[in-house]
């Protein structure tokens, strides 16, 4: 195997890894959401400034991500 193929192999791995990740996450926060809101009795609607704060959260969440391989920590 060449240093093309094994580049090519851990980004792969990484990008399918962090699809599945991301998948079971929105899949769990969105079990969440529903047995929050049949223990009130109502039906789920996030408002647009709840909607606003869980976008902000993913992007905080993305920047740290992202700093994860900075090493200046």
């Amino acid at each position: 195997m060449d240093k093309q193929e094994i580049d090519n192999t851990w980004k792969a791995k990484t990008l399918l890894t962090g699809a599945v990740l991301g998948a079971l996450t929105g899949l769990g926060a969105a079990y969440l959401l529903t047995q929050r809101a049949e223990k009130k009795g109502e039906s789920l609607a996030l408002s647009s400034g709840q909607g606003l704060k869980l976008g902000m959260l993913v992007v905080g969440l993305l920047r740290q991500i992202l700093q994860l391989g900075d090493g200046d920590e």
